[in-house]
Formats: structure tokens, sequence, C-alpha cells
């Protein structure tokens, strides 16, 4: 068979390069992949998510002490440096630190540490310490590192009552990450199925749920975290807490959602082939899972990803302002909390350590918003 040809010409098979013509065949997810793997900063931040989860995971493993562990010799300890050279000048493969020692200022009265060099404790790894339970299921001992005894590691710096810093943040990380995620989770349920049915029904349906959405939207954030907070019976249980937590901050956040699922929904159900659907008999649910929910699924994930900092910055503002998680519990609001005089900061920097760990969580989190609306962006080529 001849090539086809133009005006005496050859026509060349394809006028696209192979690329282009892949990316032209491609699904919306496929293209969704190849713009996202486009945005460097985007991965970074997924990269950097992930640690963030799997130390929040194996919390309890790689801490070396847990939330009730203290030492009154060690309070307001500053960080202990990890060396590989003695005070002798001889090198060490395996990392060590030396013991901390107190004395008082003589002007001030105020206890400093030093440094002891005769008592050097090398750093080991699966060390056996504290108990608790791995994954919540499997009881062990074993702590990723640790000290032999009678030696202490603080890598981060103790608080006012001798707690390791570097511990109660990694174990705070479990509420501070997890809670934004059960709440946006809910949140997102709520605003999807309201919204949905709001938009695609109308009528009194749509008139009532949009006054309803109006009366909790009236309300400014602060006081209504008070006003929910203060209905928490004190002394609850930890987890008891943590459920009411979630349960305000999904109560307040699907209003958002539901009110862009609405407007979706209204301006697809009077397309073509949504109305051919209908007249061809299908079920008002299957026209909504097959024929409108896809259309919004890009959107979804953007608002989803971008919905969590927002979270994490309310959680750490009510266990900040003493309205969330309290001790003995802890979470990174909670950690700032105590940080909050002036003296902790001028006197014991170490202890603002926790606002670097929520700077660097809604960063990531809003990097990584921005690559998937990039990615999601249809226009965008």
């Amino acid at each position: 068979m001849k090539p086809m040809t133009v005006f005496g010409r050859q026509k060349p098979a394809n006028l696209e390069p192979e690329g282009r013509k892949d990316v032209n065949y491609s699904s919306q997810w496929r293209l969704m992949v190849l713009r996202f793997k486009k945005h460097k900063l985007a991965r970074i931040s997924l990269a950097v998510l992930a640690l963030l989860y799997v130390c929040a995971l194996l919390a309890q493993f790689l801490a070396p002490y847990s939330l009730e562990s203290y030492d009154s010799k060690y309070v307001n300890a500053p960080p202990m440096k990890l060396r590989f050279v003695d005070a002798d000048g001889k090198f060490h493969i395996r990392p060590f630190v030396y013991e901390l020692q107190s004395t008082r200022d003589p002007d001030t009265m105020r206890k400093i540490f030093a440094s002891n060099p005769e008592k050097r404790y090398a750093l080991k790894f699966f060390v056996k310490g504290e108990r608790y339970k791995f994954l919540g299921v499997i009881p062990t001992s074993t702590h990723l590192i640790g000290v032999e005894q009678p030696g202490r590691i603080f890598l981060l710096g103790t608080d006012a009552l001798g707690r390791d810093m570097f511990s109660r943040i990694l174990l705070g990380s479990q509420v501070s990450l997890s809670i934004p995620l059960v709440g946006v989770g809910i949140s997102f349920i709520l605003g999807l199925i309201i919204g949905g049915v709001s938009g695609y029904f109308g009528g009194w349906m749509d008139s009532v749920i949009q006054r309803i959405i109006e009366i909790i939207r009236s309300f400014p954030t602060l006081p209504l975290w008070m006003a929910l907070s203060a209905a928490i019976p004190p002394r609850i249980p930890v987890v008891r807490m943590y459920f009411y937590i979630v349960i305000i901050f999904a109560f307040i956040e699907w209003t958002g959602l539901a009110r862009v699922v609405r407007g979706k929904f209204i301006s697809l159900k009077n397309e073509d082939y949504v109305v051919a659907a209908k007249i061809a008999g299908v079920g008002d649910a299957k026209i909504i899972a097959k024929h409108l929910l896809p259309g919004l699924i890009s959107y979804l994930v953007v608002a989803t990803t971008l919905a969590i900092p927002g979270m994490i910055l309310a959680e750490t503002a009510m266990s900040f302002l003493g309205l969330g998680i309290r001790a003995p519990a802890t979470s990174w609001g909670v950690l700032l909390q105590e940080a909050q005089q002036i003296e902790n900061i001028a006197l014991y920097p170490w202890k603002i350590i926790p606002l670097a760990t929520v700077i660097i969580t809604v960063l990531t989190f809003n990097f990584l918003g921005d690559g998937l609306r990039d990615a999601a962006d249809p226009y965008k080529r």
C-alpha cells in the first residue's frame, strides 16, 4: 500500500512526536501524574510529608523515652551534642554524648549545665527501655536509639519537668498530624453528601441546607471553638478528648466544601450527558456517582490537600489556648503552650522547636496542594 501524498508530497504517518501523542491519548489521571512529576517542589514536599507520617506512626519506637518519663536532675537541660571526637582528640566510630552536670550561677542563681568529659555514653541502636505497644498492638520495650545506663540522651533538650523534648515532639506528632486527617476526612464526606444533595435536588431542600450553612459560617471561629470546647466535660480520657476535637473540626469545616460542591452540581446537572442519562431512566444515585462526581475529583483532591494545613493550625491554636488536647497527653500545640512565656524563649530557646515542625508541615502541605492544583488544571500543558 502506497503512502498518502498531499500535493505530490508524501504525508508523514504521524505529525506529532511520540511523547506528545502519548499525552494526547492519556487519561485524566495519567495527565495529572505526568504534570505532577514536573513539579519538583511538590514532589519534595510529598517525600517530606511521607517521612513525617512514618515518624508519627513509629513515634513510640523512635522516641527514646515515653511521655511519663522525667528526670528532675535535668530540668530545662540544653540539647546534647552527638560527638565523634573526645576531649583528648581521639576519634570514635560510634557517636557518644557527655554527661551533663548542673551548677548554679553565683550572680543569678540560675541552673547552668556543662558537659562532663570524664563520663562518656555511647549511642546505641535497638536498646531496651520503657515498655509500649508497637503500632498499638505488639508489646515491646525496644527503642531505636538510646545510651547505656545510667546515661541519658536529650537531643533537643528537656522541658520544665525534665522530659525529653525530642520524644515529646515525636509523640505529639501523632495527635497533631492525625487529627487534621481524620477531621478533613469527616468534613469531606459531610460536604460531599450535603452539598451534592443541595445542588442536585434543589428546591426547599437546597434552601434549608444553605440557611444552615450560613448560620454556621456566621459565627466567628475562635468564639465557636471556645463554646464547643466548653461543652466538653473536664478531665475526660485522652481518647475521648481526641474524638471530641475531631468532631469540632468536622462540624466547622464541612460548610466550605459543601458550598463548592453545590455550585459544581448545579452547573453540571443540566449538561447534555446528564439529561440523557435521566431520559434513559438512570437513577439519581448512579448519575451522581458515575456522571457528576468524576468531574469533581481533581478539585476535591486539591481542596482536601489544602484544607489539612488549616486544620493543623487550628489544632495547634486550640491546644495553645488550652481548649484542645491537655496534659499529660501532648501535641505540638501543647508544647508551644508550655513555651509561651518570654522567659522560656529567652533562656531556653530549644522549647520553641515544635514551632519549626508546625511551619515545615504546613508549608509542605501547601506546596503539595499547589502541585496538585497545577496538575489538575485541564488547560495546563
